[in-house]
C-alpha cells in the first residue's frame, strides 16, 4: 500500500510517517516511480509505534524493542536485554516524577509564603 492508504488507515499523517522510516521504526519499500509501497503489516507496526510512544517510550527505545511487540496493542516477547530496557526506562520515569514532586513542593511552599504576606497594591 502505498503511503497515503497507510496514513488513512493508521490515522497517522504521512510526515509522521517518513519520520519513524527515517527513524528505523518502519520500513517500505521503493517502487520505480520513487514510490513507498508498505506491506500489510506496516498497519499492526505503526499502532504499536503509536501505543509506545504513549507508554512515553523514546524512538530509540523503541527501535530497541520493536521487534519484541505483538499484536494490534503490544504484548512484548522476552527478547534479549527488554527487560532491562524497560526497567531503565521505568527508573527514568520514577527519577523525572520525584523530581516534578520536588519542584511542586517548592513552587507551593512559595504560593503559601506569598499568601500570608498582606497586599500592597503594587510592587515595593
Amino acid at each position: 500500500m502505498k503511503i497515503g492508504e497507510l496514513a488513512r488507515r493508521t490515522g497517522v499523517n504521512q510526515r509522521l510517517l517518513r519520520y519513524y522510516e527515517e527513524q528505523g521504526l518502519l520500513t517500505s519499500q521503493r517502487a520505480p516511480s520513487g514510490y513507498r509501497y508498505y506491506a500489510p503489516e506496516a498497519i499492526t507496526v505503526v499502532r504499536q509505534i503509536r501505543q509506545l510512544l504513549a507508554a512515553g517510550l523514546t524512538t530509540d527505545v523503541i527501535r530497541d524493542i520493536l521487534p519484541c511487540a505483538r499484536g494490534e496493542v503490544p504484548t512484548l516477547e522476552p527478547c534479549p536485554a527488554l527487560l532491562a530496557t524497560l526497567r531503565r526506562e521505568l527508573g527514568n520515569i520514577d527519577d523525572r516524577i520525584s523530581c516534578l514532586q520536588q519542584t511542586r513542593g517548592a513552587l507551593a511552599d512559595f504560593l503559601d509564603a506569598t499568601d500570608r504576606v498582606p497586599a500592597t497594591g503594587g510592587r515595593p
